[in-house]
């Protein structure tokens, strides 16, 4: 089996702590020219890639500027920045709960984004960091979702992330959730719950289906208070959304979830109030290049429990 030519390093720096976007050209296909590619491949509007190619902001990989004339080669790579976003800015620190020459922990705050998606890219955990912390090469273990805070882990040299993403794949790291949802007395805890969950592209909200299951959470009770609980969550697997549909399931959906039970309409740019009261509280696990046994815990506090009348308003 042929193997593939390795990927060349990016001509462009980062910008904002963003990466430029990498196209590879595919094998096969009638297009004469890389511009022709481009323009049915991006539909980025009428004008847009010849502006783009006459700016000569995209380039090969010796660096130098994409002609409109340039011919088409399957296999060749092009680099550009996108334009960013106008992004508003996330108003919580995020903080470094640990750096060490493999790995950066860090307590991510809610309403931020981990990794560049969509309309988030420089307003990101990941841009954050590389910008403030100077590591231009670091990258994302795993992820969290954007209205949930806690904590994230990072690789700092990329040939070692993979060795961290296989602690995640193989179920290798034990992470501690924390959630405020209504108090049942009814609802008997502790217990595991076991489903399958399936999430649509496209579609919000993950659905609970019939079949094998493929989501594990144990749930219990910390303490209950004003018809409120606190609870800690151990997911067994990491399905999107588990723990706030096996929340649902249950019949305490966690505070301030937009999705569960019901899709709510968008929240407004800027709209902070009343986060999702869902916290990455731990992570414990041995460190597959040193063999150290990590612990790390946020610091955070969730406010429905603190203060609901404030996270409330």
């Amino acid at each position: 089996m042929r193997r593939r030519p390795p990927i060349p390093p990016s001509p462009l720096p980062q910008r904002d702590g963003v990466d430029p976007v990498r196209i590879r050209l595919p094998q096969g296909g009638s297009w004469r020219t890389v511009r022709e590619h481009l323009v049915e491949r991006l539909a980025a509007g009428p004008g847009v890639i010849d502006g783009m190619l006459g700016d000569g902001l995209i380039v090969g990989a010796d660096g130098r500027p994409v002609r409109p004339d340039t011919a088409y080669l399957p296999g060749m790579f092009v680099w550009f920045h996108r334009e960013l976003p106008d992004e508003e800015r996330v108003p919580f620190p995020l903080d470094v709960v640990h750096h060490d020459e493999h790995i950066v922990v860090a307590d991510k705050p809610h309403f931020l984004a981990t990794t560049p998606r969509g309309s988030h890219v420089a307003e990101t955990a990941l841009a954050r960091l590389r910008r403030e912390l100077g590591i231009p090469a670091l990258s994302a273990a795993h992820r969290l979702d954007r209205l949930t805070a806690g904590l994230v882990l990072f690789t700092v040299r990329p040939q070692e992330r993979g060795a961290y993403q296989t602690l995640f794949r193989d179920r290798l790291v034990r992470k501690e959730y924390e959630a405020v949802a209504p108090y049942s007395p009814g609802l008997a805890l502790p217990r595991t719950v076991r489903s399958r969950i399936v999430k649509e592209r496209g579609v919000p909200a993950a659905r609970e289906t019939e079949g094998e299951p493929n989501a594990v959470s144990r749930i219990e009770l910390v303490e209950q208070r004003s018809g409120l609980g606190r609870y800690r969550l151990t997911p067994e697997t990491g399905q999107t959304h588990q723990l706030r549909a096996h929340m649902r399931t249950l019949g305490v959906p966690i505070l301030g979830d937009p999705l569960y039970p019901v899709v709510s309409g968008p929240v407004p740019v800027g709209d902070f109030r009343r986060p999702l009261q869902l916290l990455a509280r731990a992570l414990e696990f041995i460190d597959p290049l040193t063999g150290h046994e990590h612990r790390f815990a946020s610091d955070r506090v969730l406010g429905a429990w603190s203060a609901y009348d404030d996270w409330a308003q």
